[in-house]
């Protein structure tokens, strides 16, 4: 007989609970007050953690004080994230949003959304220049303890291969989709587990399907191999 499919749902926390067994529980690095984040994630987009880290070194050691990274020159600031790739766009967009925290709350810091709801506090944090979705989610997830599902591209690919999102949908709308189909206790682990299974196994190119540990709960694999696959149904939604 066969069993019955698996909610979407329970298929999300099945998964989760898969990657758990194999990575185990991640941590995100150590933790940094929200303004400091926000920096940091916009360093971090299209590049690796270890150059968004040196530049966010690098940026701090030329200003120890982030008044200083709002009120320099430009061509100081884009100087210092040099390593982070891309510095002339960034540059003016942590400038720009520094500017703008400063104008909305008349100093620099970000706590005042700790005692906002999540979604007036996600919707305040894309309200800033160069604060999108992923940005305002880590900065919420990581630095505010607030539930906020964070997607970058390796989570917006891997998801989509194991079926957990429809295939048409795009980053911005996967934010929250994802974060309702899985837990919210979930999203930090998961955010992270996932991250490392695209970087590691699942690559954008030639996916190491064979060394996957989901590879028995994915649409991409099954499609790909078929024969080696009992039919299943797919979850539902």
């Amino acid at each position: 007989m066969n069993e019955a499919p698996l909610t979407l749902a329970e298929h999300a926390l099945t998964i989760h609970e898969r990657l758990l067994q194999v990575y185990g529980l991640p941590e995100w690095r150590h933790p940094l007050p929200a303004l400091d984040e926000l920096v940091s994630t916009i360093l971090s987009q299209n590049t690796n953690d270890l150059n968004r880290d040196a530049a966010f070194n690098r940026l701090r050691e030329r200003f120890p004080a982030w008044e200083q990274v709002r009120d320099a020159r430009l061509e100081d600031v884009v100087a210092a994230i040099r390593p982070a790739g891309l510095a002339n766009r960034k540059g003016p967009r942590i400038q720009a949003a520094l500017r703008e925290i400063t104008a909305e709350r008349g100093r620099l810091e970000l706590d005042f959304l700790r005692e906002l709801p999540p979604e007036e506090a996600y919707a305040r944090l894309v309200r800033f220049h160069g604060v999108g979705p992923k940005t305002a989610a880590i900065v919420m997830l990581f630095s505010l303890d607030m539930p906020a599902f964070p997607v970058d591209t390796h989570i917006h690919r891997v998801t989509g291969r194991l079926g957990l999102r429809p295939q048409n949908m795009n980053v911005e709308q996967a934010h929250g989709h994802l974060s309702g189909i899985f837990p919210p206790q979930t999203y930090a682990p998961v955010h992270l587990n996932l991250i490392r299974l695209g970087r590691e196994v699942c690559h954008a190119r030639k996916p190491d399907c064979p060394h996957c540990p989901l590879r028995d709960m994915c649409d991409y694999a099954r499609m790909e191999s078929p024969a080696s696959f009992s039919p299943q149904s797919p979850p539902k939604t």
